[in-house]
């Protein structure tokens, strides 16, 4: 069936009016799964309306949906990171089906309030990123970071990268440009200028890419579980910044060192978060009318450069 055809079936089977889990029980009824009896909404998504579906037989899926897909290929492209990540060494969700409407995952348990899980994630992470060192930064695909396009061009310059593809790349969204004004984006570009004066020349690796504590769950036996990936080889203290600027909770506190003693980290990482995490509040800004203080933290970070130095 063309992509066209499947949206006209899945156009027939709900009205936009229902309400979301009613979205997710017809649309799974849509591609087949029609043992779905009920669906139950879960939290900690921003981008998708997401539910536990319980099927007949007494197990149950989780699932998620975009209202308004941005793409037939986000779906898709999340699963195909899921399996790249666990394929190296990171547990994430058995995938039950990815199509451009909706994607069915297996159900996890949610994190163990114990610090022991964090020292288990912090071997798990360390071990990814310095197991899978690449000689460019990228992907071979463009993935989706909430409903916005997560540009993946190769390149084998790391501060070129980043700048263009991870800051540089939010200026002109709608929202991004209502928030900064004139020079503001004159500080960005400043910034993104020097980058190699501000972080060190390190290789790419591949990230999970939206590591906030928030998509870190847990397998049935207790494992840190990873969800919502949007994957890529670029800098590990991507997905570092991103955990430490997104208020871990306490029993997280011992990662930090212990993922710094595992990896090498210099003493001085932590001063580099907020320049890194200066490509996540901008995805934010961009996505929510809403933005839980980025913007804020943008015009903080970008402070120094207003003027020329």
């Amino acid at each position: 069936m063309r992509t066209d055809e499947r949206r006209a079936v899945l156009d027939d089977a709900f009205d936009p009016a229902d309400d979301p889990m009613t979205l997710l029980r017809d649309r799974l009824h849509a591609v087949g799964l029609a043992d779905v009896v009920g669906v139950e909404p879960v939290s900690g998504g921003l981008a998708a309306v997401a539910g536990v579906a319980r099927r007949s037989d007494g197990t149950s899926v989780f699932v998620k949906a975009f209202t308004e897909a941005p793409s037939d290929d986000a779906f898709p492209a999340e699963a195909e990171g899921l399996a790249t990540l666990r394929a190296h060494g990171v547990a994430t969700p058995d995938v039950v089906l990815a199509s451009p409407e909706l994607l069915v995952l297996e159900v996890l348990r949610p994190r163990p309030a114990d610090a022991a899980f964090w020292t288990r994630l912090a071997h798990d992470l360390a071990h990814l990123h310095t197991t899978t060192t690449h000689d460019r930064f990228g992907w071979h695909r463009d993935v989706w970071l909430g409903q916005r396009r997560q540009v993946n061009t190769w390149e084998t310059d790391g501060f070129t990268f980043f700048a263009r593809h991870r800051l540089l790349r939010w200026l002109g969204e709608p929202r991004v440009d209502a928030a900064l004004d004139a020079a503001d984006r004159a500080a960005l570009e400043r910034l993104c200028d020097r980058l190699p004066e501000l972080l060190p020349d390190r290789p790419a690796c591949l990230t999970h890419g939206d590591l906030w504590f928030q998509n870190v769950l847990a397998t049935d036996d207790g494992r840190p579980a990873l969800i919502d990936p949007a994957v890529s080889y670029t800098w590990a203290e991507v997905d570092l910044a991103h955990l430490w600027t997104t208020a871990p909770p306490p029993e997280a506190q011992g990662f930090f060192d212990l993922y710094a003693e595992l990896t090498g980290l210099d003493a001085g990482w932590r001063e580099r978060m907020p320049v890194i995490q200066l490509r996540q509040h901008l995805a934010v800004v961009a996505q929510l009318d809403h933005d839980w203080g980025a913007a804020d933290h943008i015009r903080a970070t970008l402070a120094p450069f207003r003027t020329r130095g």
